[in-house]
């Protein structure tokens, strides 16, 4: 089993901190190990963020709802990686997305407070944080006209990357067609011919009710394509 001093310098957001800080965290803060079971809930929609939650060992599957849409967007994280950490801070602290173990899986909690006096101690944590709540801002902001103003497959390559992680994998969409469409601003013949268009491609498995995303990287680079 790997030693504390190891899981932690895997984890996002402890990389680059030398291995004296780290020990000297170990003897004052405290971490809580908590284990799922494969379907657990770890994270409630739209529940306060309280704790950074790291996932340690195993896979967590991601949840998002759109509001007011039957349409429920799906990934899987892998450790090590952490959950949710822009809600920590801000105006907004609740996560717009559910959490549940996929597979059993560990998670390295952190109180609030707790967190805050980590960033406190040395730059490095820091800067972790700020490079990652920045990333995670300029997603949005790189693809915003995207969804006004480019093709469906643009449109569909926003939602997708602009909701999801780097690092996500098992990617799908839900949906119920009128709504999709919706949410597009297109019509359903428009829809259905870029969905056909997009499996034929080898990007997608598309049926009227799923869209199983083959991977993510092919949709980013649909939006960057038009840049």
């Amino acid at each position: 089993m790997n030693s504390m001093y190891e899981i932690l310098m895997d984890l996002p957001l402890f990389q680059g901190v030398s291995r004296d800080k780290l020990s000297e965290l170990i003897e004052k803060t405290p971490f809580h190990f908590l284990k799922y079971s494969n379907g657990q809930e770890i994270i409630a929609a739209n529940s306060n963020c309280t704790h950074m939650k790291f996932i340690i060992s195993g896979k967590v599957t991601i949840e998002t709802q759109c509001r007011n849409l039957k349409i429920k967007l799906y990934e899987n994280l892998s450790s090590p990686n952490v959950l949710g950490p822009d809600y920590l801070f801000g105006r907004t602290t609740a996560y717009p997305f559910a959490a549940y173990a996929n597979g059993d899986c560990g998670i390295l909690q952190i109180s609030k407070s707790d967190y805050i006096n980590i960033l406190q101690s040395d730059n490095v944590f820091l800067f972790n944080m700020l490079n990652v709540i920045s990333r995670n801002s300029q997603r949005y902001s790189d693809k915003l006209l995207s969804l006004s103003t480019g093709s469906v497959a643009e449109r569909l390559a926003f939602f997708i990357t602009s909701l999801t992680q780097r690092t996500g994998t098992g990617i799908k969409i839900s949906f119920k067609q009128k709504d999709m469409c919706t949410l597009l601003g297109i019509q359903r013949s428009s829809f259905i011919n870029t969905m056909n268009k997009l499996q034929e491609n080898g990007l997608i498995t598309f049926t009227m009710s799923e869209i199983e995303v083959h991977n993510r990287e092919d949709f980013l680079n649909i939006v960057h394509s038009n840049e």
